[in-house]
């Protein structure tokens, strides 16, 4: 056990306009996470009019970010003014921007889509395996060689546990990397991209998948990190450039700054609700760190000591 880390607070940098606010709803991503999510996150949900994650920026500086129940994809500014750039019918539930400037997005609904940067024209990339559709994308992150790593969360749990990682290789070639999960869900690559890191919500873990070279398959896999705490457990993860990793743990109003090896640095506490769902690194020189928080719709910030890992985005 470790002793408690220095907390660092948060500012809001950007809110929901009422304008897009939209009369509460029981979709059916909703319904299905009230009946397996417990009492603290269906309350939330049920009194929310967004549910915001997956927060990315492109190279002009404009950070994206995906609306789950209601199929949005926002465009912030830098000033943080809101825009629709997508409205469909689906769940997007994880995003991340090409370098060419296409924005992919895991969607739990439809599979993996893919929207041109100035029409928001969507195509579907994937949306099955072997002819069986996904149990339900989650999240992705890209290589800096252009392969995309998503996990298939599905509804799977502790007594289910049927969730997946993958990997599209950029040559479009389809691995599946790990199974038998508990609810993957946020995932990252370390600095040298030689570790996947995956959050496993329903078990309150980490595990980290070594990659060996040439797709030469995985090394021994294992819990990175073990949580304590959070009705729900961790979202979305974000790394520096220090190889720190940022777990974003849901309903617990916390991001966590852990070291390369695991150590707890710092805690990031949410100044607004306690649905803190994603991170993204941003600003001129990466130390502001970005976080999506659900349920009131906004968009928290804090100042962090190291950037973050240069995005697929920016290279």
């Amino acid at each position: 056990m470790y002793a408690a880390p220095p907390l660092v607070e948060t500012v809001v940098f950007a809110s929901l306009p009422g304008k897009y606010h939209k009369p509460a709803r029981v979709s059916k991503w909703v319904a299905a996470r009230r009946k397996s999510g417990g009492p603290p996150r269906s309350n939330a949900m049920s009194s929310s009019t967004s549910w915001l994650v997956g927060p990315a920026f492109d190279r002009a500086g404009n950070l994206f970010c995906a609306d789950i129940p209601f199929g949005r994809i926002f465009r912030l500014s830098r000033k943080g003014e809101w825009g629709v750039f997508a409205e469909y019918d689906g769940e997007p539930s994880g995003l991340k921007i090409h370098r060419d400037g296409r924005i992919f997005v895991a969607d739990h609904k439809r599979g993996l889509l893919v929207f041109d940067p100035k029409t928001a024209r969507m195509s579907v990339v994937l949306d099955a395996v072997h002819h069986e559709p996904f149990r339900g994308l989650s999240d992705l992150t890209f290589a800096s060689n252009g392969d995309l790593y998503f996990t298939d969360q599905g509804q799977s749990a502790l007594q289910d546990p049927s969730g997946r990682v993958y990997r599209l290789r950029a040559s479009g070639e389809l691995d599946l990397l790990l199974e038998g999960l508990e609810g993957p869900n946020g995932l990252v690559l370390n600095q040298q991209e030689t570790t996947l890191y995956v959050s496993v919500t329903r078990a309150n873990r980490i595990v980290s998948i070594p990659l060996l070279p040439g797709y030469q398959g995985l090394g021994k896999c294992g819990i990175y990190i073990q949580l304590s705490g959070s009705p729900n457990g961790p979202d979305g993860l974000a790394v520096d450039e220090a190889g720190n990793l940022v777990v974003v743990v849901a309903g617990f109003g916390t991001a966590w700054m852990f070291s390369r090896l695991g150590e707890p640095l710092l805690r990031i506490k949410s100044c607004a609700g306690m649905s803190t769902t994603d991170a993204a690194y941003g600003g001129p020189d990466r130390r502001t760190l970005f976080i999506t928080e659900a349920q009131h719709g906004v968009i928290l910030k804090t100042r962090v000591p190291s950037p973050g890992k240069r995005m697929y985005s920016h290279v």
